[in-house]
């Protein structure tokens, strides 16, 4: 039987680093909320990426709604979203009341275009509106235009959070993503480049940092106040990333550089074998960025002999786990009454099976599929994918 190929699973170290850190905690019975590998893990992730704070929590999602929270976010406020996400990006904007405002893609860079948000701004200040905050993605480690978003931010003194959860390692200009906007958050869910198992990290970068990640250690510890009976005077959350994790966390911190090279390995792999094929085209980087490559996504040519679905269900029926890309947040029935400002100017619904529009991210999810990009995939591996592939255009 063929070994079945997984999109990305994790991936521990083969020196054993997490099994060293998690036999400190268990020998030392620090397996809660609390203890070493936490404070060691928040100031190692603080160090490599360049953020002012760093706060381990329990998901990255956990990191989005607290970054909310420390920029203000309150019942009715606006919130300017990047559109081609996943849902976890928007949720939060909603457990906190507030009210999401979709942005497009530009293809330059698959995420936020900074010209619709900028488009955006103006429609909302002739009404006398503005957001709270801002939130872009780097979707599958490809850096966004990061410098120019940041700017439209501070020009209009909004603050400015970066979805990093797909692109620790990714870097533009030699800085971190998640360390440009006033907050950054990081995935470690099991499918992410490094993993503890489950957990996020909030990165705090503005001037306040270190009072700002006061607050959110308090919020995620059940807004507990500092007295010696339980008393509580804000609504709390109990967000914060345990011990255990924490120690599966840093010693995969220690091979992330070993795990972006295997990724961008596999990227090259798949350009080198599979770009002469009419119609197909490779996610994009910016110039002055290196991603970090997470997952490998490609566009099919909409008119093409083959489309993302006869791929999907080729790969699927040799044991090969792909998936489409991520169907925009405009385009979720939950979402449906939000506003979306889009590049394009007159919208209308293609004929797409699942219910893309005509819009950049609704064509970038019509026509993508994102492919398997496991650091533990062997040549052999990448070769049974390609040859796969290669089969549907002979």
């Amino acid at each position: 039987m063929k070994q079945h190929i997984f999109l990305s699973s994790p991936h521990m170290s083969e020196e054993g680093y997490e099994q060293r850190y998690m036999k400190e905690a268990f020998d030392t019975n620090w397996i809660g909320l609390l203890g070493k590998n936490v404070t060691e893990f928040e100031k190692e992730i603080a160090a490599k990426t360049g953020a002012k704070q760093a706060v381990a929590l329990s998901a990255g999602t956990a990191a989005i709604h607290m970054a909310l929270k420390a920029a203000g976010v309150t019942q009715g406020d606006l919130v300017f979203c990047q559109s081609l996400t996943f849902s976890a990006t928007a949720n939060p904007i909603v457990y906190e009341k507030a009210v999401p405002v979709f942005i497009d893609s530009d293809r330059e860079t698959w995420n936020m275009d900074p010209v619709a948000l900028e488009r955006a701004f103006e429609k909302y200040e002739k009404i006398g509106k503005k957001p709270k905050a801002v939130i872009v993605v780097h979707l599958y480690g490809i850096c966004a235009h990061i410098k120019e978003i940041a700017e439209t931010c501070r020009k209009h003194q909004v603050p400015l959070i970066e979805d990093a959860a797909e692109s620790l390692g990714t870097t533009y200009l030699g800085q971190h993503t998640g360390t440009f906007g006033d907050y950054g958050i990081i995935s470690f869910n099991g499918n992410k480049i490094i993993t503890s198992s489950g957990g996020g990290m909030l990165l705090v970068n503005t001037e306040d940092a270190e009072e700002k990640a006061a607050k959110v250690y308090r919020w995620a510890t059940q807004a507990r106040e500092p007295v010696l009976w339980y008393q509580h005077t804000e609504i709390g959350y109990n967000y914060r990333m345990s011990n255990i994790l924490a120690g599966i966390g840093r010693g995969q911190l220690k091979v992330l550089d070993k795990r972006v090279e295997k990724r961008r390995y596999i990227f090259e792999y798949y350009r080198r074998h599979l770009s002469d094929l009419p119609g197909i085209q490779f996610m994009p980087a910016l110039k002055e960025s290196r991603s970090n490559c997470w997952l490998t996504a490609i566009q099919l040519e909409a008119n093409g002999r083959v489309q993302p679905l006869d791929l999907i269900k080729a790969l699927e029926a040799d044991d090969v786990e792909s998936r489409p890309v991520w169907k925009p947040m405009h385009l979720q029935p939950i979402f449906a009454e939000c506003d979306f400002i889009s590049t394009i100017e007159e919208l209308h619904v293609t004929e797409s099976e699942m219910g893309a529009d005509n819009s950049i991210s609704g064509q970038l999810f019509a026509h993508g599929v994102c492919m398997p990009s496991d650091s533990n995939m062997t040549d052999e591996d990448l070769d049974r994918v390609c040859n796969v592939v290669r089969k549907l255009w002979e």
